[in-house]
């Protein structure tokens, strides 16, 4: 018996029209923020001047040292208004607490003739409170496009240059960059220049209001840098969205009990059998081995990176800075991430494609080789790119074949051209496919589904050209959040969910139109709250305060989603037991260790981006938590638990399609001992360190400030050390029980269907 056979009711029109509204209302609101983004990102200077009205640095100054601060990879060691890497300090906080530290020991001088240590309590407060409104006053003129320092800021603008020089001579304080990693006079001169202004933009009140244009962050109470009424209110105010949207939805669920991953109760027959893939899928195998060697290459990239924060300046007594520098290896480790996630779905899309179009194209096979080609190419040109950019080997032409420097968007831009072409060829392949489903009327509204789901992925990524290295970088931000949240766990998150919603389907375990439902009811819960929860990241990067109320309110709203993967959970484990209604037998699963991946990909989608994504989404909780390991926490369990697990069921999926049930079995142990190994790695991982970690780095930010948090005096720290070294349990089993059995698992399936040779065909039952 076949599920399109199933009795099925008319859908409701109302569920297309919703996500119309979800993309309508959000998108209008998002556009809005970048508009926002534009008009009050913080005024980039013409020029700088002291007191006298003599030049100190220019504007162009100011860009060529973001472009130093990109070339140099420096994203990926250190961070600006909190956005970055965490293995140096942030660099616009530690430059404001030394302008700080400058002005208290002039007013010291000038107030009462001694030297700020020296100084009493109550001498102190004196001075803090002259120092805090000295730099809280803004003497930008916008009409003469001149910005005005005052002597103490032009004394420790001078002071600095030397100060971030010895920075970047020192592996052991800098977070593991090569010693001299920066040499040249002009660009450390330019760079502190750029370091000047994102210190300046941080603490000066915009026109008209009581604080600065990235909302008083970074914390530093000394200067009086504190939260703003607006952070603590919309914090508040978050929390109302929360919980009437987990209240209605719950209440939807509570009254039509046909929501959620119903099983047909029928004994059906899959439309996908195991060891009956046709030419196309079985040319799909490779791409997953790839993704399984670039998996293992990641993960050990990202122990060796984490080890620069336990013990920086030696691996195990080798100076890996001088051949392999930790802003490299942070590079490699999340592109190759990004890489090995990105290679799955695009095989797993293309696997789908053929088992939703039931006949395979002509001439897909070798357009499938040559989408394989294209993509080595990518990976490896990059990869080796950014390797050449970072050692400044390519000159002028860095931004466009080396290291971009952005994070998450490190590769150069041509690389990121010859991806979207490739992208674009993808959707094509996938069209070719699902082209007899568009046909079908059983099947057309899922496949157009799948094929716009998978359309989103290229169209999405490409608010990636909006920018280049000379972009105000509050505009940068804007628009690389687009791809790294909304691209990412918008548009990749939808697909994932057609994906999943395909592959139920295809395997006979639900109606067309139960799969239908759950993708068009998450579509409008993901996007809703996701379009303008994006903004999340923005709080404190230049944005104002419209972003923020917005962004709060919305992002609070992203657990709603979450919150039902719990329900879900257990309507994926009935969907594995289920018996047939009609004869009473068990309802066979030859996929069963994809669905245990599918299983895990809601766990740590409600734990990762549900727990401790809201923890951190809260502006009055990111204020303090933004850049801290918190983050890594978050960003660990979301990215491997949901889209890693994700792509690994995708895997697992094709492994098992390929392979009769006679050769499913040495692999299949492997991937059992993979299942287990990844997710308790993951789980000691984040317990044993990440989780801990970020907790106490937060206190110190609220002990002493952000700067110190972020800088060697908290970094250096011997608990703080052995916190580093307490992630190492989880990453030995992450790697010894988890991937190295997967990958073990992909070349022993690829040996085995290539000296099999050419499997049945599938064919429509």
């Amino acid at each position: 018996m076949r599920t399109e056979g199933i009795s099925e009711g008319a859908l409701s029109p109302w569920w297309r029209r919703g996500v119309v509204v979800a993309l309508a209302i959000g998108f209008a609101l998002e556009i809005l923020i970048a508009f926002q983004a534009y008009r009050d990102a913080p005024p980039l200077p013409g020029t700088v001047v002291d007191p006298a009205g003599q030049v100190v640095f220019t504007g162009a100054d100011i860009t060529a040292g973001q472009q130093v601060f990109l070339k140099y990879g420096l994203m990926e060691n250190g961070s600006i208004w909190g956005h970055g890497a965490y293995l140096g300090p942030d660099f616009s906080a530690r430059y404001l607490h030394e302008v700080g530290l400058d002005a208290s020991r002039d007013a010291a001088m000038r107030r009462f003739g001694q030297d700020w240590d020296a100084l009493s309590p109550a001498q102190r407060r004196v001075v803090a409170t002259e120092v805090s409104g000295l730099l809280k006053e803004n003497r930008y003129d916008p009409r003469a496009d001149v910005l005005a320092f005052t002597q103490a800021e032009v004394r420790s603008f001078h002071r600095q240059i030397g100060l971030w020089e010895r920075y970047f001579s020192d592996t052991a304080a800098n977070g593991g960059l090569p010693s001299g990693y920066i040499r040249d006079a002009k660009e450390l001169r330019d760079l502190t220049a750029f370091f000047a202004w994102t210190a300046w933009a941080s603490i000066a009140n915009r026109p008209g209001k009581a604080f600065s244009y990235t909302n008083n962050f970074p914390y530093d109470p000394a200067l009086g840098n504190t939260p703003t009424s607006e952070t603590v209110l919309w914090s508040a105010l978050s929390l109302v969205t929360l919980l009437t949207g987990i209240a209605l939805v719950l209440f939807a669920f509570g009254k039509f009990d046909y929501l959620g991953w119903k099983g047909s109760g029928e004994h059906v027959h899959p439309r996908m059998l195991p060891g009956a893939a046709t030419p196309g899928q079985r040319a799909l195998v490779k791409f997953f081995v790839a993704a399984a060697l670039l998996f293992l290459v990641q993960v050990l990239l990202g122990g060796a990176t984490a080890h620069y924060r336990a013990e920086p300046g030696s691996f195990y007594g080798f100076d890996l800075a001088a051949l392999l520098p930790s802003n490299l290896l942070r590079t490699w480790h999340l592109q190759a991430a990004i890489f090995w996630i990105a290679t799955s779905f695009v095989a797993g899309g293309l696997l789908l494609a053929q088992a939703l179009g039931e006949k395979e194209p002509r001439g897909q096979v070798p357009a499938i080789h040559a989408l394989f080609g294209a993509l080595v190419v990518v990976v490896v040109g990059s990869l080796l790119g950014e390797y050449a950019g970072i050692n400044q080997w390519l000159g002028d032409l860095w931004f466009w074949f080396g290291h971009q420097g952005w994070e998450f968007l490190d590769l150069g831009r041509a690389w990121q051209i010859l991806l979207a072409v490739g992208l674009v060829g993808w959707v094509g392949l996938l069209l070719r496919s699902v082209l007899p489903a568009l046909r079908d009327p059983q099947r057309r509204e899922i496949t157009v589904l799948f094929f716009l789901a998978a359309l989103a992925i290229p169209v999405f990524y490409l608010p990636a050209f909006f920018f280049g290295s000379t972009t105000h970088f509050t505009v940068v931000d804007n628009w690389r959040f687009w791809i790294i949240h909304l691209w990412v766990e918008g548009f990749f998150e939808l697909f994932v969910t057609v994906m999943v919603a395909v592959t139920f389907f295809r395997l006979g375990l639900v109606a067309r139109q139960t799969a239908v439902r759950v993708v068009y009811l998450d579509a409008i819960l993901f996007l809703g709250s996701g379009i303008v929860g994006t903004g999340h990241h923005w709080y404190f990067s230049g944005q104002s305060t419209l972003n923020m109320s917005l962004s709060a309110l919305f992002s609070a709203m992203e657990v709603v989603p979450l919150t039902l993967l719990t329900l879900d959970a257990w309507d994926f484990v009935k969907l594995t037991r289920s018996r047939c209604d009609v004869c009473g037998q068990a309802v066979n699963i030859p996929h069963k260790w994809a669905f245990y991946f599918l299983m895990a990909v809601g766990f740590w989608n409600f734990v990762g981006a549900g727990v401790f994504g809201f923890l951190i989404n809260l502006p009055i909780v990111s204020y303090f938590e933004v850049g801290t390991i918190l983050t890594p926490n978050h960003g660990h369990l979301a990215l491997m638990g949901v889209f890693g697990m994700e792509a690994l069921a995708l895997m697992t999926l094709t492994f098992r399609q390929v392979l009769p049930d006679d050769q499913w079995a040495g692999p299949e142990k492997l991937v059992r001992v993979s299942f287990w190994g990844l997710n308790s790695g993951l789980a000691l991982m984040a317990a044993g360190s990440l989780f801990p970690g970020g907790v106490l780095q937060v206190y110190d930010v609220l002990q002493n400030g952000y700067w110190h948090a972020r800088g060697l005096e908290y970094l250096g720290r011997d608990l703080t050390r052995l916190i580093e070294w307490a992630r190492m349990p989880g990453d030995v089993v992450f790697i010894g029980a988890g991937v190295a059995p997967m990958v073990v698992a992909a070349i022993l399936t690829y040996v085995r269907m290539r000296r099999a040779g050419p499997a049945a065909t599938a064919t429509a039952a």
